[in-house]
């Protein structure tokens, strides 16, 4: 997946509880109710009103895990995955946390940059990776940008001007020596020689955007601070996806686009994070809010351009707890996860979904969800938190 989204504490709203309820109370509360519920679904009603369990393989059926918890040697926060193939792939967060793995995920080992000494490395916050038949790209605060072309076994740091406007803050590899990047104040960059040149896709900064069209009743364009929270990209159409750090409304562009075009959130709610629906910008748009609601613009027209697609909302109770990141499995599973460890998934392309309980004993949050295919899936958190997805055991048919 494209996504190009900030990094969690750098310009994402804070996680709300809505209620009063201490944190502790509410999981207990919430286990209480989600067991209670589990009792009550492997029971069923008999002839005279009693209850009598279901056959054995049901009930083991229900207690399939969908996730697993994957030990990893970091405590930090991850920030961002990616694989070059369906075995090797990378993992990068805080505080320099930089892992291998050559299993699928299933393992993680730290690895160095040759070219940065272990204290340089431990100061950086490396937000994003991105791999395409070899090719591979880091970047990271303080402002760093690291390549390599032999799958990650050696890596260069190529320089970046001082002029750049805002921080690196996404990159895209699209092989060949090609990539995009964009950074914190919404520029689009594109390289076809490896980093050592890049050319600008935007023409017109944010700012001038929104003191022209200011007039065309933008809600909440005065207010820009001149960064954005959180970019995405449709990697089939080149279309990108960014929302304003207040979370007061968002922008589109498309190949070929002068500029980015502001759309307002027709909400009283401000925007939490944004993407296009199973990563296809012509399927539509999601979009979290404060407070745990999920909207969705799912149509097969779906204009990136439009100025006000219609968003409805799915059916998800998160209990105030906010939701950071959404992904498609395939286009009837999805997957939602947030503040609190909280998980929820949907059967239906997104209008109901249900809590899934497999985070809920982790503390900390879930910030990111990837999948890259239908059976290679995870969840990115704070504290070294890292889910794997297993699915349901094919032996017991329940995939």
């Amino acid at each position: 997946r494209g996504a190009l989204r900030a990094a969690p504490g750098n310009g994402v709203p804070p996680v709300e509880k809505t209620d009063d309820e201490p944190r502790d109370l509410s999981r207990r509360r919430r286990g209480f109710l989600q067991s209670t519920a589990g009792a009550l679904a492997v029971a069923t009603a008999g002839p005279l009103g009693g209850v009598s369990p279901q056959p054995a393989a049901a009930a083991d059926k229900l207690a399939i895990k969908t996730w697993e918890q994957v030990s990893v040697p970091a405590s930090t926060t991850l920030y961002d995955i990616a694989f070059d193939t369906e075995s090797h792939g990378y993992l990068v967060g805080a505080k320099g946390t930089f892992l291998e793995t050559v299993d699928g995920g299933k393992t993680w080992k730290p690895r160095t940059f040759a070219n940065l000494d272990e204290e340089e490395e431990v100061g950086y916050r490396f937000e994003k990776v991105s791999f395409k038949n070899g090719e591979g790209w880091v970047v990271g605060k303080p402002a760093i940008l690291l390549h390599t072309t032999d799958a990650g076994k050696s890596w260069e740091r190529i320089p970046l001007s001082p002029k750049l406007p805002g921080e690196p803050s996404g990159i895209v590899a699209l092989g060949n020596s090609k990539a995009e990047m964009t950074t914190t104040t919404g520029s689009i960059y594109a390289t076809t020689n490896a980093g050592r040149n890049w050319k600008a896709q935007v023409k017109e900064t944010i700012d001038a955007t929104l003191n022209r069209v200011s007039s065309s009743g933008v809600s909440g364009a005065s207010y820009f601070t001149g960064q954005v929270a959180n970019i995405d990209r449709d990697d089939k159409s080149g279309s990108y996806l960014a929302v304003s750090s207040r979370g007061n409304f968002y922008l589109t562009w498309a190949p070929g686009q002068d500029f980015w075009i502001p759309h307002n959130r027709n909400t009283p709610k401000r925007i939490q994070s944004m993407g296009f629906v199973q990563d296809d910008a012509s399927k539509g748009l999601w979009m979290t809010l404060n407070g745990g609601a999920l909207t969705i613009a799912e149509t097969s027209t779906f204009d990136v351009a439009d100025a006000q697609p219609a968003f409805d909302a799915a059916n998800l109770n998160s209990g105030g707890y906010g939701i950071l990141d959404v992904a498609w499995r395939d286009d009837r599973e999805v997957w939602a996860v947030g503040g609190g460890g909280t998980m929820y998934v949907s059967r239906d392309g997104g209008k109901n979904f249900k809590f899934d309980a497999a985070a809920d004993n982790i503390p900390g949050n879930l910030y990111t969800i990837r999948f890259f295919g239908p059976n290679q899936g995870f969840v990115l958190g704070s504290d070294g938190v890292l889910l794997k997805y297993v699915g349901l055991d094919p032996a017991k048919n329940t995939a």
